[in-house]
């Protein structure tokens, strides 16, 4: 279980997924980079926890690896916290900030019932917190990173339920 959310963590955590959104970016898009790449971070640590909640719900493992996982954010959060707060001599909640993400994703969700690919809300939320809203290339950006994030969380979870057995 350790090994299995150290496994998310780093995937989580690695920014080349992130240079490669931000690259995909035309240069006259207008967007603000900086935000984008924040808010990518964001909801990548967000996307990874809350697709092993999802995908481990049923099994008494995932709470373990939750734990482990969100553990981890905490500790690499806190840490960014002090650091960021003795540059800027304002105390910041990193691990706050990662939360209020999170309940705006879920809220967002239950907003829109009718969607049958959380991608579909993600995307277009993700757009909407970095300010370019009806930004086809913002859009896009957070839906890949989303989709990314699913398709290796599933992968990270099935290699490591093989080998638990």
């Amino acid at each position: 279980m350790e090994k299995t959310a150290e496994v998310l963590f780093g995937f989580a955590t690695d920014r080349e997924d992130v240079k490669w959104l931000l690259d995909q970016f035309p240069p006259d898009a207008g967007v603000n980079l900086g935000k984008v790449e924040y808010e990518l971070q964001i909801l990548k640590l967000i996307s990874v926890g809350w697709l092993v909640s999802y995908q481990l719900e049923r099994d008494p493992v995932g709470s373990l690896i939750l734990g482990e996982y969100w553990g981890a954010v905490h500790e690499m959060a806190r840490s960014l916290s002090a650091s960021v707060g003795m540059m800027t001599d304002r105390p910041i909640d990193y691990f706050q900030v990662i939360r209020d993400r999170l309940d705006q994703y879920l809220k967002a969700m239950d907003e829109r019932p009718e969607a049958t690919e959380p991608a579909s809300v993600i995307g277009p939320e993700f757009a909407r917190i970095c300010g370019r809203e009806n930004d086809i290339h913002t859009i896009a950006c957070g839906t890949r990173m989303f989709v990314t994030a699913t398709i290796r969380v599933r992968e990270v979870l099935d290699f490591h339920e093989l080998n638990r057995h």
